[in-house]
């Protein structure tokens, strides 16, 4: 996918986005990638495999799920640690630990992960209502990536590099808790899931005249998403 150029196809006249490219610009029509990870991909040490894909530009859309959002945000703020697979959960509750699979994450590391985004969010509301941004999921998680301002992060290189990640579930974890919190204390913020699924399903639509690409890792929804989109156009 990589390696693909248009230049490696026979012209197609057919296709109305190769109409009028010079051999040199047809060298420069690279495949489009679509990415899915699961969260517990960001939650693991595969973490910085991942931001090396978006550090480098190495993929161009991106699908996660909300813990693959704010796991990233929360490593910039303080340490996960190994743990067992073992453990006794009613042990670590009682020590003030939440765990991850083999991985524990002390409860502190959520506190700070609230005392993080909450200005965000209510920042987010007041250009809501003040200057009518319409805000989406895909718009929230670059301006996470904004303000965390951390190269250790994933969603710093997607902000950065300007790689879309679409998080259709963006409330199922800590991110949807902060959400609902500021709904008691400053409510009226509201996100577009319909403009959302229009772009995602645009980004394969609207590829041509390049090919699409997948590379998911693990399933669900992340999977479904990408391989739903690229549908849209007859596969990838």
């Amino acid at each position: 996918m990589i390696d693909w150029r248009l230049s490696d196809e026979p012209v197609n006249t057919a296709n109305p986005g190769e109409e009028g490219l010079s051999d040199e610009e047809r060298k420069n029509v690279r495949c489009k990638i679509f990415f899915g990870y699961t969260s517990n991909l960001i939650s693991a040490g595969t973490r910085e495999v991942i931001r090396y894909l978006f550090q480098h530009s190495m993929i161009d859309v991106a699908v996660t799920t909300a813990g693959g959002i704010e796991e990233d945000l929360i490593k910039c703020m303080a340490d996960t640690y190994m743990g067992d697979f073992t453990l006794s959960g009613k042990v670590l509750r009682q020590r003030g630990l939440n765990r991850i699979g083999n991985m524990l994450v002390p409860n502190d590391n959520y506190c700070k992960f609230e005392d993080w985004i909450m200005p965000i969010l209510d920042e987010m509301l007041k250009e809501q209502q003040e200057d009518g941004v319409v805000w989406t999921p895909s718009k929230m998680i670059w301006r996470f990536g904004k303000e965390i301002n951390n190269p250790d992060s994933v969603l710093y290189w997607a902000y950065k590099n300007q790689i879309p990640i679409y998080c259709p579930a963006i409330t199922d974890g800590s991110i949807g808790d902060m959400i609902y919190f500021q709904t008691f204390k400053n409510p009226g913020l509201i996100l577009d899931l319909v403009q959302d699924i229009r772009a995602m399903n645009d980004e394969a639509v609207c590829a041509s005249p390049s090919k699409t690409g997948m590379l998911i890792c693990g399933g669900g929804l992340c999977k479904h998403h990408i391989c739903n989109a690229n549908l849209m156009r007859n596969g990838a």
